[in-house]
């Protein structure tokens, strides 16, 4: 019996007597004591109640491995060399910039169900509990650097923008460079990392953690912002199938990376404008410089006027909403 074998069958959220589950896995109910322990490492919440048995705090819809191989290799424009699903790692990016580097034209994807080390930019943690938010990332070699290679962390924002569409409805705003916004809140991110290669490639993988459906006590606290994080159980009032939402998610990023290397950001420009939502906005960007954001440049750079009326170009850096006074 393995760790993952026992959230299965309390997956439900209901109770199950420690003695039915020691009979199911053909195991002592000291071995079914014994894995309740690695579980809460995953930080699940189990209830132990009397005359009844162990159920979760909270029911988990848990990614459908089978199906979601097949919703990939039905939807996905480039062909798929892998895809690895985990209960738990370190990092789905990590994973794949460590591992074996996908032939140029195909995919190799990486899920989890929980990190223990997930980041986003600058390496802050990106926290998830188990089974409620998307942890995954894609890999792709390009045989040569494309040209728009900045800007690639944007379009992935417009193709993840279409997956959640898609799929639970709901629009998504977009904060110059990589997050996704709803209500004022932040929704998810993404992370681009990237290797060199002998002959003039580059190695990527794009990273998403996207909030499904997340406890309601730790939305205001899972991040810095004002306002908190948001869901997308909140958003679109309902719980979207997390199975459903990563292959569309590993299949926007396929069609998006299948392309790049031909069209590169323009065919995302237009629709990332709409989505802004930084634009028009007071900013503070760098060291406490002001500005009002307006809009990207074709590359990708923020374009933000200054106090004196100037437009300066941004190409790095944290950007933060001035709070109205």
């Amino acid at each position: 019996m393995e760790p993952i074998d026992l959230v299965r069958r309390l997956a439900d959220g209901n109770p199950h007597s420690g003695e039915r589950l020691a009979r199911a896995f053909g195991v002592s109910r000291a071995a079914v004591w014994k894995q309740m322990a690695k579980l809460k490492e995953w930080e699940l919440e189990i209830h132990a109640v009397r005359g009844s048995g162990y159920r979760l705090s909270r029911s988990l819809d848990l990614l459908d491995v089978d199906a979601l191989v097949a919703r990939c290799a039905q939807h996905c424009a480039a062909p798929i060399e892998r895809i690895e699903v985990f209960p738990a790692l370190e990092s789905t990016n990590r994973r794949l910039l460590g591992g074996p580097v996908p032939r140029p034209g195909a995919l190799s994807a990486c899920l989890a169900e929980y990190q223990t080390a997930g980041r986003g930019r600058h390496g802050r943690r990106w926290h998830a509990p188990f089974g409620a938010g998307l942890c995954l990332s894609v890999a792709w070699q390009f045989a040569e650097t494309p040209p728009d290679l900045a800007a690639l962390t944007l379009a992935a924002g417009v193709a993840i923008r279409r997956a959640v569409r898609q799929t639970a409805g709901v629009d998504v705003a977009l904060k110059w460079p990589n997050d996704l916004v709803w209500d004022d809140r932040k929704l998810g991110g993404i992370l681009v990392e990237l290797s060199g290669e002998a002959q003039g490639g580059c190695h990527v993988v794009i990273g998403l953690g996207l909030n499904v459906s997340m406890p309601r006590e730790l939305l205001a606290s899972v991040c810095d912002w004002t306002r908190g994080a948001a869901d997308l159980a909140e958003a679109s009032g309902s719980e979207p199938s997390r199975t459903v939402l990563a292959a569309d998610a590993v299949a926007a990023l396929g069609e998006l990376l299948a392309s790049y290397s031909r069209s590169g950001f323009a065919p995302y420009h237009r629709e990332w404008l709409a989505a802004d939502y930084l634009g028009g906005k007071s900013i503070r960007f760098g060291p406490g410089t002001l500005g009002i954001a307006r809009g990207i440049d074709a590359d990708g750079a923020l374009r933000v006027e200054t106090p004196e009326g100037a437009l300066r170009r941004v190409i790095s850096g944290d950007v933060s909403v001035r709070p109205a006074v």
